[in-house]
């Protein structure tokens, strides 16, 4: 039976639907020249919807740009008037996103499930989600793009000092890296957790005004808001975190107590008197150098842009384009911090580093390429807005894939030509190391997690003492004697990219369960710990077919079941890491 729409243009059909036409009454007259054709609701929507998304991409797609390319420029060189110009291009952004009638249409088109195209239900998602984050006052959404952008700045522009002079962070790393004396390890360590000091009010501010905007829109707070808009429930990524920490409680404990003894020796003191200083990494979230495997002369004679520039060409998955366009160095007011960024949805990839000749800088190039190559090969075919990851950590874990090949000895032989028998030596210590950056790295990100929660629940509450109860906690870390400082503003993630950091860790389970399926579909191998990818083109193609090219079309649950056969699964990453 017809639909039921228009008065106007159809009373007879008014009377068949509701039963009142009689048998025995004349034939109903012909409907007027002039009366419209009974309109389709489902096919009005669908026909609204395309034409906000047009607009949408005709308006987005010059400010996306604008504003990467002014963030580029900000984070190359240090300047203000740069900050501020990608600042603006952000605000305008989030105005055209708070548009109240666009979103209702969205929130409609979404709810209606009259939407039969995948592809336009896909985008009416993920631009409703863009949209709800931002139904908030023009003046809510200026005050969190500039206060953001001020501490960013903070940070960047922040050099921590020894002695009264600045020092680089690369310098300061060099220091916790390789340094003996106990007392200038703390002083390159203090020096680092300045940033803190330097941000901490207007960090607080920040998280404040976050929770306003979030509890304005129906939220509890920032924390859960920006969860359930990435496609997450805050119950279960509690959850997984939780089953992390059962899983890993006792072998990171038992971990613990070998790295403890050999830093202790190596600083002639007790292990119970180690400090946050003795662990190399400012925060504790790479594993220190034990066992005494030192992987930094195998790449001291290596270029990071020819290593990984040949890596990657060999799996079919060639980056030169990537590298020309990117920005490498160190150099005064830039960005000490590595990342990736995609211009303008159309291929225009590049990456920012501050590269060296060791092992860290090489490890980081590859994890940024990996993002990079990613974003290069998307189908670009898609609509404009599903030109990018299936989710966060979808990206973050082809990046940790190929992070990883630093420990990898198959990976040190074919790509550094490191010799057999050398590697044959110490094989067993550099997979031990690999375990332990793993274990250490898991802990790191429950403190991480377990801490931006609570920041978020109440940021008035003593986020000193909770970061270091935490730490302790998590980590196995105690407080220096009678520290009362803001250690935990000296990590940016809170500032620049926040409730993020758990994606880090689901992005290496998701490498795994890759490494599972590479190793054993693609390779026809049956361990994920040893895979030997230089030269194989399958995995490239694998990965360009199931992953980039797929593009955001599909949830990343769907993603990873396309991809693999399951949904994300921990059990990869325990087996590959946490069992001996």
């Amino acid at each position: 039976m017809p639909r039921c729409t228009s008065l106007l243009a159809a009373l007879p059909i008014l009377a068949a639907c509701s039963g009142a036409q009689k048998t025995d009454a004349p034939p109903p007259a012909p409907p007027p020249a002039w009366a419209a054709p009974p309109v389709d609701e489902g096919v009005k929507l669908e026909a609204d919807v395309k034409d906000l998304i047009a607009k949408l991409e005709a308006k987005v797609a010059p400010l996306e740009k604008e504003m990467n390319l002014a963030y580029w420029e900000a984070t190359n060189t240090g300047k203000q008037e740069a900050y501020d110009k990608a600042a603006a291009a952000e605000l305008a952004l989030r105005t055209i996103f708070s548009d109240k009638e666009s979103f209702a249409l969205l929130e409609r088109a979404k709810a209606s499930g009259k939407l039969k195209d995948s592809l336009l239900l896909r985008q009416v998602t993920l631009l409703r989600d863009a949209f709800a984050e931002n139904q908030l006052p023009a003046e809510t959404l200026a005050g969190l793009v500039k206060l953001a952008s001020e501490v960013e700045k903070l940070f960047n522009d922040h050099r921590g000092k020894i002695g009264g002079k600045p020092v680089p962070d690369n310098d300061l790393y060099e220091v916790l890296r390789k340094e003996k004396n106990s007392k200038k390890r703390q002083l390159a360590w203090e020096a680092y957790m300045s940033k803190g000091e330097a941000v901490r009010d207007k960090l607080i501010e920040l998280v404040k005004l976050r929770n306003e905007a979030a509890r304005s829109l129906g939220y509890a707070d920032f924390y859960e808001m920006r969860l359930k808009l990435q496609e997450q429930e805050p119950a279960e990524i509690q959850r997984i975190f939780d089953e992390l920490a059962e899983k890993t409680d006792a072998p990171f404990a038992a971990i613990m107590e070998e790295v403890k003894k050999e830093l202790a020796k190596r600083y002639q003191m007790k292990p119970a008197d180690l400090q946050a200083w003795h662990f190399e990494d400012p925060f504790f979230q790479e594993a220190p150098m034990v066992r005494g495997v030192d992987l930094d002369p195998f790449f001291k004679d290596k270029d990071p842009q020819k290593v990984v520039a040949d890596f990657y060409t060999s799996i079919g998955l060639p980056p030169q384009d990537i590298l020309d366009k990117s920005d490498l160095f160190e150099k005064p007011g830039k960005k000490p911090h590595a990342y990736c960024i995609h211009i303008d949805r159309s291929g225009d990839v590049r990456i920012l580093a501050n590269l060296r000749n060791n092992e860290k800088w090489t490890g980081t190039l590859l994890h940024e390429m990996g993002h990079a190559v990613y974003d290069k090969y998307f189908d670009f075919s898609l609509p404009y807005f599903l030109r990018a990851d299936a989710h966060i950590f979808t990206t973050e874990a082809i990046a940790e894939l190929f992070g990883r090949l630093t420990r990898n000895p198959l990976w040190l032989e074919k790509v550094l030509g490191v010799p057999k028998a050398r590697l044959a030596k110490i094989e067993k210590d550099i997979r031990f190391g690999l375990r332990l950056t793993m274990l250490v790295f898991a802990r790191w990100t429950l403190t991480m997690v377990n801490f931006e929660r609570e920041l978020y629940r109440d940021p008035e509450q003593d986020l000193n003492a909770l970061w270091w109860k935490l730490k302790q906690r998590y980590q196995l870390q105690a407080p220096p004697a009678g520290r009362n400082a803001p250690d935990w503003a000296a990590k940016i993630h809170f500032t620049s990219s926040p409730v993020y950091y758990h994606n880090y860790m689901l992005g290496e389970m998701m490498a795994s369960q890759l490494s599972q399926h590479i190793a054993k579909e693609i390779l026809k191998s049956d361990d994920p710990r040893a895979l030997d990818l230089a030269g194989a083109t399958a995995v490239g193609q694998f990965l360009k077919e199931k992953i980039f090219q797929v593009g955001a079309k599909l949830r990343w649950d769907d993603l990873l079941i396309g991809a693999t056969g399951e949904t994300l699964n921990p059990i990869h990453f325990v087996n590959q890491f946490v069992a001996e």
